[in-house]
C-alpha cells in the first residue's frame, strides 16, 4: 500500500493511495482461509472445500468488503501518522474507473485540516460579573404580578354592563337549524370574556349584557372545527346571564401563598427572591459569556476550514431568512444566498467554536449520560402525551444527540475557564442588567 502527497496547501490536503493487486488478493485469501473450516459444499466435508474453489465461489463477493477495509485502513493509518484532524467527512474516490480484477486500486482522499490551536493564557483574561440582589421592591412587584395571575372575580353592581375581562356566569343551550346539538349546553358556566376559550366571536357579543338577561349570540363554527357535523354552520346560543363578576388581584396573604406552595406569605417572599436572583444571575451569566467570547475573539488567530466557514455561513443566512420570513414552515423557498455579514459571523463562530472544542478536549470536559438524559427530558416536555416517542427519536439519532450535547458540552467548557480566569463582581441595578442584555440582542 503506498501513500503520496498530492496536495498541502493551507489546510487543503489530497492523497493518492494505492493498493496494490498482491495486497488485495493476499486479503481476499486470508478471508477464505479464516472461512474454510465452517464452509459447507456438495461434494465436500466440512471444512475440506478446497481453496480455489472457495475462490472462485466467494472471491469476487469478498473483494469488494476488502477494497473497503484496505482503503479504511490506509486513512486510519494516514491520520495516525500525520495528527492530521479533517474538518469534515473526507472525500474519497476511486481514479480508475475502469478496474478489472488483477489491478491495483487507485483512491484519491482529498480533506480539510483542522488547524493547530495556539496555547492561551486563560488566567490573563479578566471579566466583570454583574451581581443583582433581589429588593423588597423587586419582590412586592413580582408578587403582585403573582396575585394577578391568581385573580378572582367578584360581583358588579346591580346592572352594570360586562367588559371585557369580566366573568360571565350563564346557562346556555345551542342550536342548528333550530335543533339543540349535543355538547352544546351548559348551566352556570363561568365565562371570562376576551379569553378566546370559546368560538370566535361569541364572547365579544357578551359585552354589555346585564345580569338577570337573556342574550341570543349567533356564529359560525369554523370549518377545521373538530366535530364534522358541526364544522362551518351557523349556530344559535340562548344564553341566560346569572352574574356579571369583575377582576380583582387575589389578596397578598397566607391563603395566597399555599396556593403557590409556601407554608405563608414569608415564605412565599423567600421562594419569589431566590428565584428573581437566579434569573438575574442567569442573565449576568449570558452577559460575562460575551464578554469571554470577545477576548476570546481578539486572543487567537488561525486558519479556518473554508468547508466548515462556508457550511456556517449557509446555515446563519439560512436562519435569518427563516426569521424574517416566519410564515415560510418548510424549505420550499428560493435558494438563499450568503452575504458577506454572513460570512464574517460564520468566521467568528468556527474560530471560537474551534478553539473552545480544543480547550475542552485537553481539560478533558465530557456531558455525561445523566447530563443528556435531563436534557433530553426538558425538550421532551414540549411535546406533551408524545415524550416517549421523543425520547427514542433521540437515542436512534446520532445527529439529533449531536446538536443537544453540543451546547451542554459549549456550556461546560465556558464554566471551565470562569474558573481559571480573574473575576472580579460589581453589584448592579436590575435596569443596569437589563440594559446590558438588551446590548446583547441588539448585536
Amino acid at each position: 500500500m503506498q501513500v503520496t502527497e498530492t496536495l498541502n496547501e493551507g489546510l487543503k490536503r489530497s492523497y493518492a493511495i494505492t493498493v496494490t493487486a498482491a495486497e488485495l488478493d493476499e486479503k481476499v485469501n486470508e478471508k477464505l482461509r479464516e472461512a474454510q473450516p465452517e464452509v459447507e459444499m456438495k461434494g465436500f466435508r466440512k471444512g475440506k472445500v478446497p481453496m480455489p474453489l472457495l475462490k472462485k465461489q466467494f472471491g469476487q463477493r469478498l473483494m469488494g468488503e476488502v477494497m473497503q477495509e484496505s482503503i479504511d485502513g490506509a486513512m486510519s493509518q494516514h491520520f495516525e501518522a500525520s495528527g492530521d484532524r479533517p474538518a469534515m467527512q473526507p472525500e474519497v474516490k476511486m481514479t480508475n474507473d475502469d478496474w478489472k480484477p488483477g489491478e491495483d486500486v487507485q483512491v484519491e482522499m482529498t480533506y480539510e485540516a483542522l488547524p493547530e490551536i495556539p496555547e492561551l493564557d486563560l488566567g490573563g483574561i479578566a471579566l466583570e460579573k454583574m451581581v443583582v440582589k433581589a429588593g423588597e421592591a423587586e419582590i412586592d412587584e413580582a408578587l403582585a404580578n403573582l396575585a394577578e395571575t391568581a385573580q378572582d372575580f367578584r360581583a358588579r353592581e346591580d346592572g352594570a354592563a360586562a367588559q371585557d375581562g369580566d366573568q360571565v356566569v350563564m346557562d346556555f343551550v345551542g342550536k342548528v337549524d333550530g335543533e339543540a346539538f349535543e355538547g352544546g349546553a351548559a348551566e352556570d358556566y363561568p365565562l371570562v370574556l376576551g379569553s378566546n376559550s370559546f368560538i370566535p366571536g361569541f364572547e365579544e357579543q357578551l359585552v354589555g349584557v346585564t345580569a338577570g338577561t337573556e342574550k341570543a349570540v349567533t356564529v359560525s363554527f369554523p370549518d377545521d372545527y373538530q366535530a364534522d357535523h358541526l364544522a362551518g354552520k351557523e349556530a344559535t346560543f340562548d344564553c341566560t346571564i346569572k352574574e356579571v363578576k369583575e377582576p380583582v388581584a387575589a389578596e397578598l396573604d397566607d391563603e395566597l401563598a399555599k396556593k403557590f406552595g409556601a407554608e405563608d406569605l414569608n415564605a412565599l417572599k423567600a421562594q419569589i427572591g431566590e428565584r428573581l436572583e437566579a434569573e438575574y444571575a442567569g442573565a449576568s451569566r449570558a452577559v460575562m459569556k460575551r464578554a469571554l467570547l470577545d477576548a476570546l475573539d481578539t486572543m487567537v488567530a488561525f486558519d479556518l476550514p473554508p468547508s466548515l466557514v462556508e457550511a456556517e455561513a449557509g446555515q446563519i443566512a439560512h436562519q435569518l431568512w427563516h426569521e424574517d420570513n416566519p410564515d415560510v414552515q418548510g424549505h420550499d423557498h428560493p435558494e438563499i444566498e450568503t452575504t458577506e455579514e454572513h460570512t464574517t459571523l460564520a468566521n467568528r463562530r468556527v474560530r471560537l467554536g474551534l478553539l473552545l472544542a480544543e480547550l475542552g478536549q485537553k481539560a478533558e470536559v465530557s456531558v455525561s449520560d445523566a447530563e443528556m438524559t435531563q436534557a433530553i427530558m426538558n425538550q421532551a416536555r414540549q411535546y406533551p402525551g408524545q415524550e416517549r416517542q421523543f425520547f427514542e427519536f433521540v437515542q436512534q439519532n446520532q445527529q439529533m444527540q449531536q446538536q443537544m450535547r453540543a451546547p451542554i458540552f459549549e456550556d461546560k467548557v465556558i464554566d471551565y475557564i470562569f474558573e481559571l480566569a480573574q473575576v472580579s463582581e460589581k453589584e448592579v441595578t436590575k435596569d443596569d442588567l437589563q440594559k446590558a442584555v438588551e446590548a446583547l440582542e441588539d448585536e
